[in-house]
């Protein structure tokens, strides 16, 4: 049984396409006892209780996790909280650098401190592929708010809260993903646009982002930086396995973007361990005054490891793709 079953969790962001699934999940397997849906647009806030029939054991609160007053009281007698709540449109975040900061790094903070004086017990934030080796902006935020959470179990030592963090790349019906606007343009007959006809990525569906955030919740320590061993795929592999025969064309890369991705840098590798017989690696902590130990089932990675979408060990075929989306779907 889960350390979440029966329990009051809170989840920032919760009106994201993350935060549905999450609320799906929990409410269908963890049975808690309270869910707090905290998020800003009261909009979509009404629009996810339609979906949810204003079930009794979810609780709403409008909310911005840059309101570090709010976000206390939302926390009052939670015991887990999952933090998916940030700004994350690459190309908007070169445009507004302030706003990005304010809700990815300062925003992070607020969510350590609150839930260090609201006691807490374990938090889980979401983290990007993006923050490994960033070269955009919204990446640098997101690598910071990596490090906070983290570092942020030093401040946490004489208490009871714990702080980790998930990494994984672009997830697959997403707000935002890929794939639902190549089904629309296959639909309408339209060429696709191909950022790179080289260009690689990870592949993981929100169901598999949701079982990774609630199962670290049942072994963390506090500190670990959790990255999903998964499938690489090409990107035209992608666009065939949507539209067969559709035609593409090269588009280019948009700044700040990536040729393949990355989830572990060369320099994180080093402290990296492949854990839960591959499953998993896990980044550990640099420092930890708080009496973190490595996994028992821990196995150091090679020398020089980087873990990166085009050197991946793990691939889908076209059939393959096709296979995770229908099931998704």
């Amino acid at each position: 049984m889960s350390v979440l079953s029966g329990s009051s969790i809170l989840i920032t962001g919760g009106t994201g396409s993350f935060g549905k699934k999450f609320i799906r999940h929990a409410l269908n397997t963890l049975s808690p006892k309270r869910l707090v849906i905290y998020s800003r647009d009261e909009l979509k806030q009404y629009e996810v209780r339609q979906k949810f029939h204003d079930d009794p054991r979810l609780r709403w609160f409008i909310g911005d996790i840059r309101d570090d007053k709010r976000l206390f009281r939302a926390m009052h007698g939670v015991d887990y909280v999952v933090h998916a709540a940030a700004l994350k449109q690459v190309d908007t975040a070169e445009y507004n650098p302030y706003e990005f900061v304010k809700t990815n790094i300062i925003g992070s903070q607020n969510v350590i401190e609150a839930s260090i004086d609201a006691g807490v017990k374990r938090v889980v934030a979401l983290s990007t592929d993006k923050a490994s080796s960033p070269i955009n902006l919204y990446g640098a935020t997101k690598l910071a708010a990596d490090k906070l959470f983290i570092d942020g179990n030093h401040y946490a030592a004489a208490y009871d809260t714990r702080f980790s963090v998930v990494r994984y790349g672009n997830v697959m019906g997403s707000r935002g993903s890929v794939i639902p606007f190549f089904k629309r343009l296959a639909a309408e007959g339209k060429p696709l646009p191909i950022t790179d006809m080289r260009c690689t990525r990870f592949l993981i569906t929100l169901s598999q982002a949701v079982r990774m955030v609630t199962g670290l919740f049942d072994f963390m320590q506090g500190g670990e930086l959790l990255v999903p061993h998964i499938p690489s795929m090409k990107v035209v592999d992608l666009a065939q396995a949507i539209a067969p025969g559709a035609e593409m064309i090269d588009a280019g890369l948009r700044p700040g973007e990536k040729l393949h991705e990355e989830m572990i840098s060369p320099e994180e590798g080093r402290r990296a361990l492949s854990i839960r017989d591959g499953k998993y690696f896990v980044i550990q902590p640099d420092l930890a005054t708080w009496g973190y130990t490595p996994p028992s089932d821990g196995v150091p990675v090679p020398e020089g490891f980087a873990y990166r979408s085009n050197t991946n060990d793990l691939w889908y075929d076209p059939a393959q793709i096709a296979d995770v989306i229908a099931k998704e779907d």
